[in-house]
């Protein structure tokens, strides 16, 4: 089944339904956003797009991004989403890799994409051609689509800092969909999703089952995470659920005691994406009361791993209720859990090793990437290389993560794309690159330098080839790296040397 049919049946039950709104303005009823979404399909296969065909999206929140993302899965197209907070070059490798039809952009973000050589047809999401497209002939219905077919091409970083594209499927987006109202949290048609995180990621993904029930959809006017514009529109709409980096929630929470504030309208808090301290989110619930909710997943099973529901988030009669807190959830439904060896092997209750996951919200593989793909699933079981321990009751914590990610205010920086980057510059012999605990971002990003590249040399150098949210915040210059015998940085010890200040 096409995910976008559950668009078509609401427009149909209720098309008078609010779903669209900029701060506290109406856009759109299901009705109009259906026949907006429908329209640009049309006007999509008009310019060649046939079903299975790949159309981007670098745009930043506002709720053309949802009449646009419906659009090409009526089309029978699937979405390539791009984190608008990435380089221009970082899109175009992505355009490209993809070997997208189109893209559809924000006019903020044409220019970088210009200049990083992007040879994929732009379109302005603003502008004309956008229009035109929402006044084209309109498809019946959306084009029919098997549940494995392509519905999401997720592009996530890889260790060797060579983005890969994890391929989500409409019976994956379904799955994870349907777990939600088991798992993680009621919705109905008297809801708000409010997107203060970027749509190109997790919030984006809880768009389908808010469609599902006929809730209405609310873009920040900023565009982004605004601690006081939430706030306001929260205590505005009175049922609104927000999807959160642990980072996000320190910041509203501190800006709400700050204010005085309670969080008046806001429902529902789901929080993942980094690190949630203990003392964080115990003083986040002091602040607003059971409204957290903890989900695990990754691009390879978006969303779908683990869940902690609100009353485990809130519960403080359980012996064992601080490590329950500490960790991520249980299990949602639809998929298995275990812990295993690198070779796949289960480990006995309460050991560490890798978490692993199987079921229908985990991905078939990496887009034209066979070898990623072979590594990533072992017989059907997603190795997600992250590190874990689950207690006797099922409870997930996570005790490391592989592959040395940082993960700053929600996104994931590998350090091997920040250290070849850093390697370009002429007065750089060696580097190393680690996350150091932050307050505010969860981690921020260190280089180890040795070499005599000044500082500001270096930030423009990063400036010029990554985002911004991966450019080292500090760089610290050393006369050599700390290596063990076979030659490799040991990259635990320069982390100790941080905490040691």
């Amino acid at each position: 089944m096409n995910i976008a049919e559950w668009l078509h049946r609401q427009a149909r039950a209720d098309g008078t339904r609010p779903a669209l709104f900029l701060g506290q303005e109406q856009v759109a009823d299901y009705a109009t956003f259906h026949q907006k979404a429908a329209a640009l399909a049309g006007w999509l296969q008009a310019q060649g797009v046939e079903p299975g065909d790949r159309v981007a999206l670098f745009m930043k929140n506002c709720p053309d991004y949802l009449i646009t993302l419906y659009g090409i899965w009526y089309a029978g197209a699937a979405a390539v989403p791009i984190n608008a907070k990435l380089h221009g070059r970082e899109a175009a490798f992505i355009l490209q890799d993809a070997q997208a039809k189109l893209v559809f952009t924000s006019p903020e973000l044409q220019p970088a994409l210009q200049q990083a050589g992007g040879a994929v047809r732009m379109v302005d999401a603003t502008a004309t051609d956008f229009n035109a497209g929402q006044a084209a002939e309109p498809v019946v219905a959306p084009v029919m689509r098997d549940p494995q077919d392509l519905a999401w091409l997720f592009y996530t970083s890889g260790t060797t800092g060579q983005p890969k594209g994890v391929m989500i499927t409409h019976r994956m987006l379904i799955a994870v969909s349907l777990a939600y109202f088991v798992d993680v949290d009621a919705a109905s048609g008297a809801d708000q999703i409010l997107y203060a995180a970027p749509m190109s990621h997790g919030a984006g993904l809880y768009n389908m089952l808010h469609v599902r029930v006929g809730a209405a959809h609310v873009c920040p006017v900023s565009g982004g995470f605004d601690e006081m514009e939430i706030l306001d529109l929260a205590a505005h709409f009175g049922r609104v659920q927000i999807f959160a980096a642990p980072t996000m929630v320190t910041r509203l929470t501190r800006v709400a005691k700050a204010a005085g504030r309670e969080g008046a309208g806001l429902r529902s808090v789901i929080y993942a994406g980094g690190p949630m301290y203990l003392a964080d989110i115990i003083e986040a619930e002091a602040q607003f009361g059971p409204i957290f909710i903890q989900i695990y997943g990754q691009g390879e099973c978006p969303m779908g791993i683990t869940a902690l529901t609100r009353a485990e988030v809130s519960d403080r009669s359980d012996p064992n209720w601080k490590a329950r807190l500490a960790g991520v959830g249980r299990a949602q439904t639809g998929v298995e859990l275990r812990i295993g060896t690198p070779e796949g092997a289960a480990l006995p209750v309460g050991e560490m090793g890798e978490i692993m996951v199987r079921g229908d919200a985990v991905m078939p593989g990496y887009w034209n990437n066979p070898e990623a793909s072979a590594e990533a699933l072992q017989d059907g079981w997603l190795m997600t290389g992250d590190m874990g321990v689950l207690d006797d009751a099922g409870y997930l914590t996570l005790q490391d993560r592989s592959k040395d990610l940082i993960i700053s205010g929600g996104s994931n920086v590998y350090p091997r794309e920040v250290e070849e980057v850093l390697l370009m510059h002429e007065d750089v012999r060696e580097v190393s690159v680690v996350g150091r605990p932050h307050a505010d971002w969860g981690e921020e990003v260190v280089a180890f330098v040795v070499g005599n590249a000044a500082p500001a040399a270096l930030d423009a150098l990063c400036r010029s080839q990554i985002a911004r949210f991966k450019c080292p915040k500090v760089y610290v210059h050393v006369t050599d790296l700390p290596k063990n015998n076979y030659g490799k940085v040991l990259k635990t010890e320069l982390r100790q040397r941080l905490k040691e200040g």
